[in-house]
């Protein structure tokens, strides 16, 4: 289930088709609430903000304030890392937030579990999803969950770009060499860089830094994100 929701996502062609390809995806892994944040950096300490979320009737009025958005430490440490973040009343209390937690608490939020993507030319994807009743204890389905919106935020992350964001704002398609777009599509087939390299004919370290120069250009995380990329650019088939 969770497997289809990635790939529709990366279909939507508009708003509405994202919006709701979220609001599945948050409700097959059992949370109640999401945020899907476009970021767009236009000049120093100036944002542009899109967001998509649904959030309960009042929580908005009630949450809407510069200073909260200051104060909220799961907010702050998307602001700098691209690493999940794991949250729960503790969170917000170990920083001096816990009034803000009760707050937004009231509505539901007691819980959740929140990333950034940071790419190149001041763009930034923000999504996390909230629930009321506590996470896992176990670890290993804690894992699993964070590691689920990590793969769904990725695939989120370029329809976002694509759907949210007008003509002019796009990013261009970058210029692959013959050379990196070969290395991307042996990846696609789910080769090894040793295997890349073998079937090229070049060296493992070779290998990898053409998907390495790929990723940069791609403004990719990682490897399987650029191969995402460039599909959808066309660059390879």
């Amino acid at each position: 289930m969770l497997q289809g929701g990635y790939q529709s996502v990366l279909e939507a062609r508009t708003r509405d088709e994202f919006r709701g390809e979220i609001s599945r995806f948050t409700e097959a892994l059992e949370f109640e609430t999401f945020s899907a944040i476009t970021v767009v950096d236009h000049a120093i300490s100036k944002s542009e903000f899109i967001v998509i979320d649904n959030c309960p009737p009042g929580f908005r009025e009630a949450m809407d304030s510069p200073q909260l958005g200051r104060q909220d430490p799961v907010m702050q440490h998307c602001k700098r890392h691209s690493v999940p973040i794991v949250w729960d009343q503790k969170t917000y209390a170990k920083e001096g937030a816990g009034d803000l937690w009760e707050t937004q608490a009231r509505f539901g939020y007691r819980t959740g579990i929140c990333l950034a993507l940071h790419l190149p030319e001041g763009r930034h994807f923000v999504l996390g999803v909230d629930r009321d009743k506590a996470l896992p204890k176990d670890a290993t389905e804690l894992t699993r969950l964070v590691a689920d919106l990590q793969l769904f935020a990725v695939h989120a992350l370029d329809a976002a770009m694509r759907v949210l964001l007008p003509p002019e704002q796009q990013l261009d398609a970058p210029k692959l060499t013959p050379r990196e777009l070969e290395c991307l599509r042996w990846t696609m087939e789910g080769k090894t860089a040793w295997e890349v390299g073998t079937i090229l004919n070049i060296t493992e370290r070779t290998a990898v830094l053409h998907i390495n120069n790929a990723m940069h250009k791609l403004g990719s995380h990682n490897k399987h994100q650029a191969v995402l990329k460039a599909l959808r650019l066309g660059l390879i088939r």
